[in-house]
């Protein structure tokens, strides 16, 4: 914990001045100034009005010790509280080992500290149910905290609830200690043929072998579905259609899935919440918001095995049918010390992501830190999307990512494997193409990546008006740009190790004011593509443009416009 906070407080001494990210005001922000500086115009999210009354679970016949199952007492203090026109039900200090929990309106969920909800790792205690999942609707598993068309819903306090998620995940040999692979072996399931991964039942590996993004397509029927329940992991939290929610307080780990996932919520406030997942925890996603209106998440710290918190709105004709973007958020004040992204757009945003604010957050590891991702058939658009004053350290990957050729793995499995796309043909633009623009990203701050920022379009669908205002990056690689259109960037410091600090393909309309690399770089800028024109780089430091800049032969003799 020492090792966390001192590299938080080294982000700050790196961060521009003006920057206002620091460990004391991210963890000092108040509800009071959460609305100040937002650039669209954001409705304050109402919270949910709870009954002042409460009840004890281990009134209701509950043991604590984590060897009785609770879920009938957790039912029945819900049921009682709902007859009554909802309260608190207070789960006391110790260890409650449960089923699923079934929640109703006007009801808080409140742990004491001390608190710990295990739960059962029992598959049939967890029946399966139509839900959505990968942006699809589909069958899962019942997920351990669950909500349905509620409003006034809360989960509060200062307790732990553990999804016991390795009872329902695979594991990849690769991603654990020698000893860790040999005791899960021996704990029973199925390893691959090519004993590279471990599968809990063959169940479980049967409907992988037939799964399209961990969704049996093809399948119907709920009994077709039964036959490869051990497959269909739940999400830890599921909150369908709710209004008024509030998540304050508590620690989730260990989800089976996904852990919060609100779906087609609004007013929904996530704060002062912690989540943890293994690094190998597949789908090990903290926060999915999907097609939510009107949220809040700020002061919150996310450990995770894949995206951190994540923004979606449904997939393919799926979400473009259902057609509800994710709409009005604001995320601040938040840490991320591991995940494939901290911040992620995607790439289930068929419905579309409209007005985002992110600001004052800190990333410390993540495979990536800014992340957007689509593909063509997905459809939708993401635009509106605001982002200010970031700490990032110790990036593997790339600092901020827009990847509209996204093939389902981490941007660092696919730079390793070779597969991040850069193809080139051309495709008729349809309600299937994808659409980023009008993002505006300032006053970030890395301290060390493998890549600063990689921009990818589509040759069909660009890129369009991004900005980038006073960004300092430390990387090996600097800036690729391909299929993008009206790039802004003022205020720009790449301290790379190799050259070029900017590569430019097939891009238009790209705009550089102040650019700052390391001495005796060559060359600082390259730009090739037939369709590349009007770049205009002011203030680039290149005083030799034979050795620092160069144009492939390509490229228009007028495409490249360069001013002191």
């Amino acid at each position: 914990m020492k090792f966390l906070k001192s590299a938080v407080a080294l982000i700050s001494l790196f961060m521009f001045p003006g920057s206002v990210i620091s460990q004391s005001v991210s963890q000092k922000n108040s509800a009071q100034d959460l609305y100040q500086g937002i650039e669209f115009k954001m409705p304050k999210v109402k919270e949910p009005v709870i009954p002042a009354y409460s009840v004890s679970l281990a009134d209701f016949g509950a043991l604590s010790g984590g060897q009785e199952l609770c879920t009938k007492a957790f039912s029945s203090a819900i049921d009682a509280l709902s007859k009554k026109g909802g309260g608190r039900l207070v789960v006391p200090r110790g260890t409650w080992f449960t089923g699923p929990i079934t929640l109703k309106s006007n009801i808080e969920l409140y742990t004491e500290a001390g608190a710990l909800v295990l739960f059962s790792g029992d598959k049939d205690l967890y029946p399966l149910v139509k839900t959505n999942f990968e942006g699809f609707n589909t069958y899962r598993c019942t997920s351990p905290v669950n909500g349905r068309n509620l409003e006034n819903v809360s989960i509060t306090g200062k307790g732990v609830f553990d999804g016991s998620g390795d009872a329902w995940r695979a594991a990849k040999k690769e991603k654990l200690t020698d000893s860790q692979w040999k005791k899960l072996v021996a704990s029973g399931g199925v390893v691959h043929e090519n004993g590279k991964t471990w599968y809990p039942s063959n169940q479980f590996r049967a409907g992988e072998k037939i799964a399209e993004m961990n969704v049996p397509r093809q399948l119907k029927t709920l009994e077709e579905f039964e036959q490869i329940r051990d497959f269909l992991r739940p999400v830890m939290i599921s909150l369908v259609s709710c209004k008024k929610v509030l998540i304050d307080g508590p620690t989730f780990q260990n989800s089976p899935a996904w852990c919060i996932h609100p779906l087609l919520c609004e007013d929904l406030t996530v704060r002062n919440t912690t989540v943890k997942n293994p690094w190998y925890s597949q789908n090990g996603d903290g926060l999915d918001l999907e097609s939510c209106k009107n949220s809040v998440v700020y002061d919150c710290n996310f450990d995770v095995g894949d995206d951190a918190i994540c923004i979606k709105s449904g997939k393919d004709k799926e979400g473009r049918d259902r057609g509800i973007a994710n709409e009005n958020l604001i995320v601040k004040n938040c840490v991320v010390y591991h995940g494939h992204g901290g911040v992620t757009v995607g790439s289930e945003m068929s419905g579309g992501v409209i007005n985002m604010h992110v600001s004052n957050c800190t990333f410390i590891g993540t495979d990536v830190g800014l992340r957007f991702k689509s593909n063509r058939g997905r459809g939708g658009v993401v635009k509106n999307i605001f982002i200010s004053n970031i700490g990032m350290i110790n990036i593997p990957a790339q600092a901020i990512s827009f990847d509209l050729f996204y093939g389902g793995k981490s941007v660092s499995e696919a730079m390793e494997e070779g597969s991040q796309k850069t193809e080139q043909a051309v495709y008729a633009a349809s309600e299937e193409t994808p659409q980023f623009r009008d993002i505006f990203i300032r006053d970030v701050n890395c301290k060390g990546a493998y890549q600063g920022i990689f921009l990818q379009g589509l040759p069909e669908m660009n890129l369009e008006n991004i900005s980038f205002e006073n960004i300092r990056m430390e990387c090996d690689y600097g800036l690729i740009c391909k299929d993008a259109n009206g790039v802004k960037m003022k205020g720009i410091i790449l301290v790379t190790k190799n050259s070029p600090a900017m590569d430019f393909k097939n891009s238009r309309n790209i705009s550089l004011d102040v650019l700052t690399t390391p001495s005796g770089i060559a060359p600082v800028i390259h730009v090739s593509g037939s369709k590349t024109e009007n770049i205009a780089l002011r203030n680039s430091g290149i005083s030799n443009a034979e050795k620092q800049l160069v144009i492939e032969k390509e490229v228009s003799a007028f495409a490249v416009k360069l001013e002191k």
